[in-house]
């Protein structure tokens, strides 16, 4: 059994957390939107077309913020088509994943969406095909109470000013398979003028500039170093994207991926305060991680379907089965996001119903809960407020491609009103218990309260519609005495423990 020591000094305090780190996403791309978030005629289905099913759950989440419409399909995306009386919309062909979109819903069915699940939105304009001018008519159509054009058609429709504050400029836009795809310094000057203009309509929004697509891409480095020089200026965030696959059928090296979330973070970090220090700024541009999540089981399948079966309406499409294993390592990138709080103050776990998502459909039936639910949930429920850093003393091992790998990965997080400590942890050992012995200093008064975790031998066991075979478990096999917690860490466990103020 490998030994492991978890010390939580108060005063290492990393930084405060920003809610929206635990945002999630929905992208107008197989059954998110429709027989997702919206079927009319379903049995749970309320007076807007929007299920209630999806929303308890969406709830249970707690999700601060929701980027969309995307995403590859906001490239091509014409808002114009949302807006107004249905019959009036445009049926549209997405050329991202070769669909065909209704626009059913829209700009003022999502934003209801939105004020229904207790969340906000982050906005995407369209970059690719278009530019500033129709990102400034879509601003004024959401954002502006004015007797202008665009803001009036709106209150025509029907609607009150949306209060949009965060805009993504565009995504992935290094992409080859971006519609739109464009150098850095072109994309860096649109984005600087077009975020420079939005904020002349608005100055109480906040940018998000693309970062590059992923840490493999060619562009990655040079891409943010440019498109920063540029734009530095008028944008806020710059975005991350990430997704893990396990291809390899390696389970402790699957596990170890989750580390190259620190060189990802700490790379672009550093290259935000070089082009700081060059432009003589005093301001910081931060980091929004605004897509991330597991993604490879359906990924041969759904370029096939795209291939011989296009232009279908809500496809399914990017539905991937999450496996015990896909739920461990959402836990280990959801632990360093914390870890990294103090430069990542946005993440969108990517993305929400249906498409890679911790939330799935029954077309006439209910909603369900994917692996994944939970340790997104258990973050986003007790991972607000002031991420505290575990000085960790655990034994380390060596997988397919990574080395040193820490056996067990921990952070705390202390509730904005200082009566709760939560520890996250993960055992990251596929075949080996951890004795952990935690110890608290600084926090007087405080007394363990619970522990709950995601166990299982099987690595690869899923949820479904008729099972749920993965969800948490109280466990009450630990020794309390002196202010010290014992307690056995499973092998491949996500462990919550919580200590409260008495």
């Amino acid at each position: 059994m490998s030994d492991t020591r978890i010390v939580i000094n108060k005063d290492n305090k990393i930084s405060d957390i920003d809610d929206r780190l635990y945002g999630s996403f929905i992208e107008h791309l197989g059954r998110a939107v429709y027989e997702g978030i919206y079927q009319p005629g379903h049995p749970s289905a309320d007076e807007d077309g929007f299920r209630q099913d999806v929303l308890e759950l969406v709830k249970e989440l707690n999700v601060p913020v929701v980027r969309y419409p995307g995403g590859n399909y906001v490239s091509n995306f014409f808002w114009e088509d949302s807006v107004g009386p249905e019959e009036h919309r445009r049926t549209r062909l997405d050329l991202a994943w070769r669909t065909t979109e209704p626009n059913e819903v829209g700009i003022s069915e999502f934003s209801r969406w939105a004020k229904k699940a207790g969340t906000s939105v982050m906005m995407a304009v369209n970059l690719g095909t278009r530019g500033t001018s129709d990102a400034l008519n879509f601003l004024e159509y959401c954002n502006l109470d004015t007797d202008s054009y665009y803001a009036s058609l709106r209150r025509q429709h029907g609607d009150e000013p949306f209060g949009i504050k965060l805009w993504c400029m565009g995504n992935e836009m290094d992409g080859p398979w971006q519609v739109g795809q464009k150098t850095a310094y072109e994309y860096g000057r649109l984005a600087r003028e077009t975020a420079k203009a939005m904020k002349m309509m608005d100055d109480t929004i906040e940018c998000v500039a693309c970062g590059s697509a992923h840490i493999n891409m060619p562009t990655f480095g040079t891409w943010e170093r440019e498109v920063l020089t540029q734009a530095y200026d008028y944008i806020d965030y710059i975005s991350c994207h990430q997704y893990f696959e396990n291809k390899a059928g390696n389970t402790e090296d699957f596990f170890a991926s989750a580390d190259d979330l620190d060189r990802f973070i700490d790379t672009v970090t550093s290259i935000c305060d070089e082009v700081k220090a060059q432009m003589k700024s005093d301001k910081t541009v931060n980091i929004s991680f605004d897509e991330w999540n597991c993604w490879y089981h359906t990924l041969d399948q759904d370029d096939e379907r795209m291939k011989k079966e296009p232009w279908g309406i809500a496809p399914h499409l990017l539905e991937d089965n999450y496996t015990f294993e896909d739920a461990i390592v959402n836990g280990l990138a959801l632990i360093k996001f914390i870890k990294h709080s103090d430069r990542v103050k946005i993440a969108c776990l990517a993305q929400l119903v249906n498409v890679i998502a911790p939330i799935m459909t029954e077309k006439d039936g209910g909603a369900w809960k994917q692996t994944i639910f939970y340790p997104f949930m258990h973050a986003s429920l007790y991972g607000r407020g002031s991420a505290i850093a575990c000085d960790v003393t655990t034994d380390t091992h060596s997988t397919a491609k990574h080395k040193d790998v820490t056996d067990v990965e921990a952070v705390s997080v202390l509730s904005k009103d200082g009566k709760q400590l939560t520890v996250f942890a993960v055992n990251r050992l596929t075949g080996e218990d951890a004795a952990a012995e935690i110890k608290l200093e600084g926090f007087e008064g405080f007394i363990f309260d619970s522990w709950q975790a995601l166990e299982s031998d099987d690595m690869l066991v899923t949820n479904s519609a008729d099972e749920e075979r993965i969800a948490p478990a109280s466990k009450t096999d630990y020794e309390y005495k002196d202010g010290i917690l014992k307690a056995t860490l499973k092998a491949a466990s996500w462990n919550v423990i919580i200590f409260k103020k008495d």
